[in-house]
């Protein structure tokens, strides 16, 4: 991993970047393991910084890559995969993983539901709600900063319950006998604000996946509004697809 060349029709920095993902995927990198510096890969390589810095920040956003301010840029852990399609809690996901779940209760409180969360729920803006704040762990590590709204009528006395080691569908499933069965939730890109990337210990404007989920019981009712930012470089949402097939204009099926 020594040299680039520089009269091929080839960015230099993806060349530089293709060098290191090649590393990390064959293992001569791990996990935890320091990689060059922007100011070694422009001696080592000799380009210049801006060069260096694209590749490293390329590496960084695909999830290869973690900075630690102060420390240095290291391989980072390889990605927990979710899938889409199950409805699952996040204590469920990493037990099936082998990974140790684990919660950090922020806050927990009632308050007035509010309009847009009134909406998703189908409840009044004035309703009281449970809003549980949490950081997701696995293995200790943070994954995840939650927030889940649910009608205070329907878990009576959940805010003097300790969340932290236990999962919140089960609470609800084993106290208040209430199974989600169903969800509608959507998933989209977002940077990392002050406050997010503090808590979740990753640097301001990393990426992140917002992932909002209405989780509704066997009646059909709205239990749970949940706002989830999981850190980019730890997670990888997978889902299985199936192409329709297409119907001709007398109703029978096209290949």
């Amino acid at each position: 991993m020594s040299f680039v060349g520089k009269g091929v029709p080839v960015p230099l920095y993806y060349q530089i970047k293709t060098r290191l993902r090649e590393a990390i995927e064959a293992g001569e990198l791990r996990p935890g393991d320091r990689v060059p510096s922007e100011r070694e890969l422009t001696q080592r390589f000799q380009v210049s910084r801006m060069t260096a810095r694209q590749a490293l920040t390329e590496l960084e956003a695909e999830g290869y890559l973690q900075r630690i301010q102060g420390k240095g840029t290291f391989v980072a852990l390889p990605k927990v995969e979710q899938p889409l399609a199950s409805l699952t809690s996040f204590t469920e996901e990493m037990r099936r993983l082998g990974m140790q779940p684990g919660a950090q209760v922020r806050s927990v409180r009632e308050v007035a539901a509010g309009r847009m969360v009134g909406a998703l729920l189908g409840i009044p803006e004035t309703e009281p709600v449970v809003r549980l704040e949490r950081l997701r762990l696995a293995d200790g590590q943070p994954m995840a900063l939650e927030v889940s709204h649910i009608p205070s009528r329907l878990v009576p006395g959940l805010v003097n319950r300790d969340l932290s080691a236990v999962s919140l569908y089960e609470v609800l499933e084993r106290v208040y006998h209430i199974r989600l069965v169903r969800a509608s939730q959507s998933l989209e890109a977002v940077a990392a604000g002050a406050q997010e990337a503090e808590v979740l210990q990753v640097r301001e404007g990393a990426p992140l996946l917002l992932l909002e989920r209405v989780a509704r019981d066997e009646t059909g009712q709205a239990v749970e509004y949940v706002r989830s930012l999981y850190r980019g470089d730890r997670y990888r949402f997978v889902a299985d697809l199936v192409r329709p097939r297409l119907t001709g204009g007398d109703g029978t099926s096209q290949p």
